[in-house]
């Protein structure tokens, strides 16, 4: 009975999918977009010889440029129009973030609505253009400062191969600023997150050919291969258990009579995910300290920066103590950071309040804030140690077994919950094109009535 249920529901969903038009078109363009974005990691910059490109991110592919370069999906690799990806504009969202939480200014203009939220957007694309623009330089001079057995990655080292470098790859990050808002408004998910998504799926077919490969010529045992891939199975399947997670807190409706009829009385669940953050504090803790961390790394592989940026550089190489206890505290952080950004206990009290909403055993107003903020923080706490979990522990095994299966756990996070959210999204299209085809169904009836 029940697989027969759960087959007469997918045909019910098949059957809505091919008559809707609208999420067939959305569909087609956020695939249509991305193949775009895939072209664009192909495209060189101009004045790179590729030769010598290879053999300079053999040599640091297996530290933070290799990070920055899974998240690029291959692009910084191949030093292509889209080195730097999206992560100036995310960069440039956290910047805004934490400004609107500290200046007055910002926090009136976001509590304007609309329009308010235009004018930060707008602001945040100044930032980003600023920002990608800095890297663009610190990657045009590091490249220069490159000497290997084959010379200069640089063809014309030079003040025009800087401004070309620096136009091409700002150009580049703001195309695809642009191409991620065109998604999340016209396609089907949100558009920064399926840019990211893409550009780490896109390489794992490799990855794992090559992972394959090593344990084929006896580079890696077959053991350690397994034991990798049914951890990674293990934890999709944790992750996927954690997102899916809440805390449901009971909401009563009090009773209220109306002539000689009573209404209300009924009674809702206000649902807590365990991971209110979602993936932002991976995505955020790795964009901030890939910043100044690509940069030690190019100027210090290049040589002719100073003792102490080598120093750097290699303290912030993946799997070492710095940069596994930054990671960790920035995501621990942003988790509470954002936590505290997309939930607003005292405004969720006065809601509830306004409607005649309490929660059993506790006194609307300040004690219902108090509690809703008790609750969220030991959620927070819990969300908070999962995701470092999740990030740090793969990486920990990678570095320890020089593991070159660059597929860890915040690339797992990203692929999963982006995967989640955009499932959701088509189904609750494909909802609302059910529920459009049944209010025309019943206008039509009473027409004819």
């Amino acid at each position: 009975m029940a697989s027969s249920a759960e087959r007469m529901a997918q045909g019910m969903n098949l059957g809505a999918f091919s008559k809707a038009s609208e999420l067939k078109r959305r569909i087609v363009f956020t695939l249509a977009a991305l193949v775009v974005y895939r072209l664009g990691t192909y495209i060189p910059l101009p004045g790179i010889d590729s030769a010598v490109l290879a053999e300079v991110f053999q040599q640091t592919q297996g530290g933070i440029l290799g990070m920055f370069d899974m998240f690029a999906g291959g692009a910084l690799g191949r030093m292509t129009i889209f080195a730097l990806n999206i992560m100036p504009y995310i960069s440039a969202a956290i910047i805004m973030q934490l400004m609107t939480a500290v200046s007055p200014n910002l926090e009136a203009l976001k509590k304007e609505g609309e329009v308010g939220r235009k004018k930060i957007n707008q602001y945040t694309r100044y930032l980003t253009v600023i920002l990608a623009a800095v890297q663009a330089y610190g990657i045009a001079v590091g490249l220069e400062n490159f000497s290997t057995s084959q010379g200069s990655p640089v063809i014309d080292p030079g003040m025009f191969f800087r401004m070309t470098a620096v136009i091409t790859l700002v150009g580049g990050t703001i195309f695809l600023m642009w191409l991620g808002e065109q998604i999340t408004a016209r396609g089907v998910g949100n558009g920064i997150s399926l840019i990211i998504f893409a550009g780490i799926v896109a390489n794992l077919p490799s990855a794992l050919a090559g992972t394959l490969e090593l344990g084929r010529t006896g580079a890696l045992s077959a053991i350690l291969i397994v034991f990798l891939l049914v951890m990674s199975v293990i934890v999709i399947g944790f992750i996927v258990f954690v997102e899916r997670s809440q805390r449901r807190i009971l909401i009563q409706y009090p009773k209220r009579q109306m002539g000689n009829q009573m209404f209300g009385g009924d009674s809702s669940h206000l649902p807590l995910k365990l991971n209110v953050a979602g993936v932002i504090p991976p995505i955020f803790a790795s964009s901030i300290l890939l910043m100044p961390a690509t940069l030690a790394g190019f100027s210090a592989a290049g040589g002719s920066g100073p003792e102490w940026l080598g120093t750097a550089a290699a303290m912030l190489g993946r799997g070492q103590p710095l940069y596994m206890a930054i990671y960790i505290g920035m995501i621990v952080f942003f988790a509470f950071f954002y936590t505290a950004i997309v939930f607003n206990p005292v405004e969720t009290a006065e809601n509830l309040r306004k409607y005649g909403g309490f929660i059993p055993g506790i006194r609307p107003g300040k004690n219902t804030a108090d509690y809703l903020d008790y609750v969220l923080t030991r959620l927070t706490v819990a969300g908070a140690a999962y995701l470092a979990a999740v990030c740090i522990l793969p990486e920990i095994l990678i570095s320890q077994y020089s593991v070159p299966f660059y597929f860890g756990g915040t690339s797992l996070l990203i692929v999963v919950t982006v995967t989640m959210d955009t499932v959701a999204q088509v189904q609750s299209h494909l909802l609302a094109h059910q529920y459009e085809g049944l209010v025309k169904k019943s206008k039509l009836r009473g027409k004819r009535g």
